[in-house]
């Protein structure tokens, strides 16, 4: 059995394998409920073989959405929405979590194949952003800085959404702090100005995130995993950076997450980032520290051989992948044929095994 369809325990969760499948913005919500459209994106891959499925970043207020088409968690129609989705993944062998965010100074936008671009207005929809610090996001409308009760709301919003995923079924909470949304722009001092606890040393501008980790943990209790997910750098001078990523690890780690899933980038405006095969892959090594920190990998995994790879050399404990599920929602029974596993196959699908 390779590394990659090994099983993984997680306090109380175990993972029928190590390639998971990463939450992917499908702005295709009504009101912030998923719709059938979700319902089917998401099976689809415990179908096709995933350990985990994590459904998109899912606003835990209304204001917190991306887009005004996000799925939400802020109400109980939400929670009752997601239910169906959730045992529909569970059907066919798979767990599932979901990625509680807040967009922050990036919300309140158009989806991507929208004819307009930037922030909606408030004529169309869209509402006023908060964010660490009233600086906009280059091209989108100002936000406002957010007080000290206004950062109380968000911990609680955060707390909320996490008790109705549990009550909707899911397994893993994952806590959004990366690709420049909210609690990102909290560690960065390029977003984030501030000149209070929560800003300027790394200690401050983490506090926020650290909170809501804490938090997060307290409703999720002993038995269910909570995973942070961080942009280990902003890939821009002055900004967030993989030793600082090391380190709030760390202090994630101590406050309550189980797993790092370790991405890169989204802070700045049309910042350009060099791509290749597993380009992302030594920020999660450098923040597992040689296995002391679990985290997985993401950034152009395509293939059960390079996945694997990641896994035998140390650089993760599990591995992300986002567009290759997309092409090819059966990329687990793919990859576990390339690697000569024997894995469980869907009734349904054995006469198109390969042999």
């Amino acid at each position: 059995m390779s590394l990659l369809f090994s099983p993984l325990t997680i306090r109380s969760l175990t993972l029928r394998n190590r390639l998971w499948v990463s939450p992917m913005c499908m702005y295709s919500a009504v009101g912030g409920m998923p719709q059938e459209w979700h319902h089917t994106h998401l099976a689809q891959f415990a179908s096709g073989g995933a350990g985990l499925v994590v459904a998109e970043a899912t606003a835990v207020v209304a204001e917190g959405r991306i887009s005004p088409r996000d799925t939400g968690l802020w109400n109980y129609a939400q929670r009752d929405a997601w239910r169906p989705i959730v045992d529909a993944v569970h059907a066919r062998g798979a767990r599932i979590g979901v990625q509680l965010a807040h967009a922050g100074r990036k919300a309140s936008t158009w989806w991507p194949w929208a004819q307009e671009h930037g922030s909606v207005p408030a004529d169309d929809g869209g509402w006023t952003t908060v964010a660490p610090s009233a600086i906009a996001f280059e091209g989108f409308a100002a936000p406002e800085a957010l007080d000290a009760a206004g950062i109380a709301g968000v911990v609680a919003a955060f707390a909320s959404a996490a008790r109705r995923a549990l009550d909707a079924g899911f397994d893993v909470l994952e806590i959004h702090g990366a690709h420049g949304y909210l609690l990102h722009q909290f560690l960065s001092p390029l977003s984030n100005h501030r000149e209070d606890a929560y800003g300027g040393s790394l200690e401050n501008r983490a506090r926020l995130l650290l909170e809501v980790t804490a938090a997060v943990r307290r409703i999720a209790g002993d038995e269910v995993p909570v995973f942070v997910r961080i942009s280990a750098t902003d890939h821009a001078p002055g900004g967030f950076t993989p030793d600082e990523a090391a380190t709030v690890a760390d202090w994630a780690v101590a406050h309550g997450a189980d797993l790092i899933d370790v991405s890169s980038g989204g802070l700045v405006a049309h910042q350009r980032i060099e791509v290749h095969p597993g380009y992302q892959v030594p920020l999660a090594a450098a923040v597992r520290q040689g296995g002391r920190i679990p985290s997985s990998a993401v950034g152009l995994l395509t293939s059960g051989a390079q996945a694997e790879a990641v896994l035998a050399e140390g650089s993760a404990d599990a591995i992300f992948a986002g567009r290759e599920w997309l092409r090819d929602p059966h990329f687990g029974l793919r990859a576990a044929h390339e690697l000569g596993d024997e894995i469980t196959w869907p009734d349904q699908y054995l006469r198109a095994r390969w042999r």
